[in-house]
């Protein structure tokens, strides 16, 4: 079948490609770099056109408060009105595990409004909420960094690799939409705070992390389960130790 990545020359979006054209499905990367532009309109309706599956793994170019809420809602409500109009059967969307238990986080607040425009929508669907990628836990440290020091909350950490958030949403896609959300996360759960000092240390990084219930994440405070998922989750199958031996990313970079 016609299964449209939108996002798709991205970090989840290019895997998802890949896997659904080894799948035998036609599998179409939309983007801006296509002539796909969510924001606009510009190229929905010819890409949609026979698209039964429409998968959205795109991402806001800035993460300021309004410019990420303005594409979240905009972006989404364009998508699911054109994709009304073509008879899409299954809308997926990736958002983020814990997306209403943080507005304090603009990101956070954004995607909770694109959730709400899907779930208000005639299209069937499917949410896969995901943890944080290992590939972005450098950018956690640097967010989190004053001076010489990293300062994080000692809460739950249950990362993910975007492969298999890739794997989990593809086989989402191919399923029955449930009109409901899926939760998925890393197979080891860790200390935020000693998960980020224990690969600065491996990538011998001088930066030191100090354990602070209040410090913020992204400019919310956490409690113990923010970040991690409720019961029954799908959870990934690599560990964090295996992926970082073969990544070309650095866990401080």
């Amino acid at each position: 079948m016609k299964i449209v990545v939108i996002g798709g020359s991205g970090l989840i979006g290019s895997k998802l490609v890949r896997k659904f054209g080894e799948q035998g499905h036609e599998a179409v990367a939309a983007s801006p770099k296509s002539g796909v532009n969510t924001l606009t309109g510009e190229g929905l309706a010819e890409v949609l056109k026979n698209a039964q599956v429409v998968v959205d793994v795109s991402n806001s170019p800035s993460f300021a408060d309004d410019a990420v809420m303005e594409f979240f809602k905009t972006s989404t409500g364009n998508l699911l009105t054109y994709e009304a109009a073509a008879g899409a059967k299954h809308h997926v969307a990736v958002s983020i595990v814990g997306t209403d238990r943080l507005p304090e986080n603009g990101y956070f607040r954004a995607k909770g409004a694109q959730e709400k425009l899907i779930k208000e929508s005639s299209v069937p669907y499917t949410i896969v909420r995901a943890t944080q990628f290992f590939e972005f836990v450098g950018g956690i440290a640097d967010e989190a960094t004053k001076g010489k020091q990293v300062r994080l909350a000692p809460v739950l950490f249950q990362p993910i690799a975007a492969a298999d958030v890739a794997s989990a949403v593809n086989r989402v896609a191919l399923d029955p939409p449930l009109n409901g959300t899926v939760e998925v996360a890393g197979p080891e759960v860790f200390r935020f705070d000693e998960f980020i000092r224990q690969n600065l240390r491996a990538s011998n990084d001088p930066r030191e992390v100090v354990t602070d219930p209040h410090a913020r994440y992204f400019g919310a405070e956490l409690s113990e389960r923010s970040l991690v998922p409720d019961e029954g989750a799908r959870l990934g199958e690599t560990r964090f130790a295996e992926w970082l031996k073969h990544s070309t990313f650095r866990a401080n970079a």
